[in-house]
């Protein structure tokens, strides 16, 4: 390999904070793998990305929303997030870079890098802290409105020392996340990645034909299509499920990454587009069968709702297999977005340093860091809603919506059309409107809720 490219490699790793990094002996095989991905291939990779923990509290925002005003937003943020990305892609040709990071340095240079870094990692904290809840949730069980839904281990064995929250936590932590987190590689978690999906599509259908069982049967009742606005504060209420949506939709710092292994790079935004329209069908499915399913008793987390009789053959057997084929998921799809966290943080706090792959105690040290981190949050932050308000309304929503709308706006390489500025703003105020509004009506409903006691 020349000089040249071995230094292009290298800057690679801190200019694109999200390229996945090669260890030395893998980076005469890279140039041969490299523009070989296939549309089918990226669809599925994008479409991975962007399908998460945030399925699992779809369901609760219908019960905000009303199917009708829910289903309607679930589009319209589809579209948003098109747009935006559309952005991150025009503007990067245009300066010439290969990465979010790269048209983000172009536009506001070192500090609008940074800026990115950090929300990538507040970010992707909060995804990897609402994964190991839904996984708690699952495995050990939650207590919501003061009842406790028991999880699989607890109906299985009882209650035991060994099938607490903390303890499970703790066990699948060290035998499942942190080995999969050592990988330096990200095409080495390939096999985890297609058997995650697999197991999504099997909650997804599961859910799917218990619910339809009892449409026929006539045991589900009609849920509401519109959001029951009573007063005021059931109207600052329907912001809180901004966040979110914003969420479930977050997959810009993985765009470029695809886009650079795209055999045909031109297809890029048929590939955005696919992926956005597939992701927003099984969104929309799932929002509408767990809310028809469970109705106004759907809580935050929709697979804490499979834990009791559901009127249907072999319940039971069925509630454990819809939790586990998706405690199951969220565990393998884990180190796919803690790989782009470790290379950013690293980005972030040794920019001038060695690759990383070559330096096996930062390595080591990073891992422990951000695994031991993610493990605390998840044990002290109560619910997933909680979890996504604090990472919708700050990382998701600026990834997603306002800094590329501030690369538009900003125009450094002069080819933004009226149109993109007019919808850039509209972008900015409606992200920047609607999340002070959920983050007000969040703190006000903690208030009330702590003051009530008192009263």
């Amino acid at each position: 390999m020349a000089i040249g490219e071995e230094n292009q490699q290298v800057e690679c790793k801190k200019d694109d904070v999200l390229v996945p990094l090669l260890e030395e002996e893998g980076k005469k095989g890279f140039k041969s793998e490299i523009n070989g991905g296939s549309f089918l291939g990226s669809v599925f990779n994008l479409s991975t990305t962007i399908v998460g923990a945030g399925i699992m509290a779809l369901p609760a925002t219908m019960k905000v929303l009303g199917l009708g005003l829910g289903i309607s937003i679930i589009i319209f943020m589809a579209v948003l997030a098109n747009f935006s990305i559309d952005i991150l892609l025009r503007f990067s040709r245009g300066g010439g870079s290969n990465s979010y990071g790269g048209v983000m340095g172009d536009a506001f240079g070192t500090c609008g890098r940074r800026l990115l870094q950090v929300c990538v990692l507040i970010n992707n904290i909060g995804i990897l802290v609402v994964y190991m809840i839904i996984i708690g949730d699952v495995l050990s069980g939650t207590t919501s409105d003061g009842v406790h839904h028991p999880g699989v281990l607890e109906g299985w064995f009882g209650k035991q020392w060994w099938t607490g929250r903390h303890f499970v936590l703790l066990a699948i932590t060290l035998i499942v996340f942190a080995p999969l987190g050592f990988f330096k590689r990200i095409d080495s978690l390939r096999h985890t990645s297609a058997l995650a999906v697999a197991l999504a599509v099997v909650f997804l259908v599961i859910t799917a034909s218990i619910t339809i069982f009892k449409l026929f049967t006539g045991s589900i009742e009609m849920p509401r299509f519109l959001p029951d606005v009573t007063d005021i504060s059931s109207v600052w209420r329907l912001f809180t499920v901004v966040p979110v949506i914003v969420t479930a939709y977050i997959c810009h710092f993985n765009v470029h990454s695809i886009e650079n292994e795209l055999r045909d790079p031109s297809q890029m935004r048929s590939v955005v587009r696919t992926s956005l329209s597939l992701c927003s069908i099984i969104y929309i499915m799932t929002s509408l069968f767990g809310y028809l399913l469970f109705g106004d008793s759907t809580l935050d987390d929709v697979l804490a709702n499979f834990d009791s009789n559901l009127g249907v053959p072999y319940s039971n057997v069925l509630n454990d297999a819809v939790r586990v084929s998706y405690a199951l998921h969220l565990m393998l799809v884990f180190p796919i977005l803690f790989y782009p966290l470790r290379v950013n943080v690293d980005g972030l706090f040794f920019p001038s340093a060695r690759p990383l792959d070559s330096e096996k105690w930062r390595f080591a040290f990073i891992n422990f860091t951000l695994i031991f981190v993610v493990f605390l949050l998840a044990n002290f932050i109560p619910s997933i809603w909680d979890a996504f308000q604090f990472s919708g309304a700050t990382a998701a929503v600026s990834l997603g919506f306002i800094l590329p709308a501030a690369i538009a706006l900003k125009d450094a390489p002069g080819i933004a059309t009226k149109t993109d500025k007019i919808l850039s703003i509209f972008m900015i105020f409606l992200a920047v409107s609607s999340n002070a509004v959920a983050i007000y009506s969040d703190a006000c409903a903690v208030f009330q809720k702590n003051a009530s006691p008192k009263e």
